[in-house]
């Protein structure tokens, strides 16, 4: 029995952390921060991504057992990443160094090549999303990567991207 009050007391440590560290992504007031090796780092708002150009996609993936499918309305994350202008070195496919780790709320994170969004190279469609089938998503932005069948890199609630 003291090992079941002793795992719960840790589980209840635990879940305290985790919502004190999700309160601090809220705590600066942005929606999403972009920073990371870019010479300007950005701090977002839903209506700031909703001023900027859009970019419509409809795709499906599997998210876990079940498939899912819908249109989705964003931002090009190449776009973003534009505006933050990534800093680079001088020399051949010294821009193809860096990764970008894209984090949800929750803690969640995945990581994209530089060479899969930039359209010098794979030039994917990736989104940051700010509505589905025409309604605005729950939670904030979500990141959508065509061409993922299991949907992985889908991260809901996206809070900061990061250039490494």
């Amino acid at each position: 029995m003291r090992y079941f009050a002793r795992q719960r007391a840790k589980l209840c440590g635990l879940a305290i952390a985790l919502l004190c560290w999700q309160g601090a992504f809220a705590a600066d007031g942005c929606g999403l921060a972009l920073s990371g090796a870019v010479a300007k780092p950005l701090c977002l708002t839903a209506g700031d991504l909703r001023a900027l150009p859009a970019t419509e996609l409809a795709l499906g993936f599997m998210a876990g057992s079940k498939p899912e499918k819908g249109a989705f309305k964003g931002v090009l994350l190449w776009r973003l990443l534009g505006q933050a202008e990534i800093k680079t070195r001088p020399g051949k496919g010294a821009n193809l160094l860096h990764t970008i780790t894209v984090t949800g709320q929750d803690g969640y994170a995945v990581a994209l090549a530089i060479a899969e969004i930039d359209p010098r190279f794979e030039g994917k469609t990736v989104l940051l999303a700010y509505d589905q089938d025409g309604r605005p998503l729950r939670g904030g932005f979500r990141l959508i990567v065509p061409g993922d069948g299991e949907g992985g890199r889908s991260v809901r609630n996206v809070v900061r991207i990061e250039v490494q």
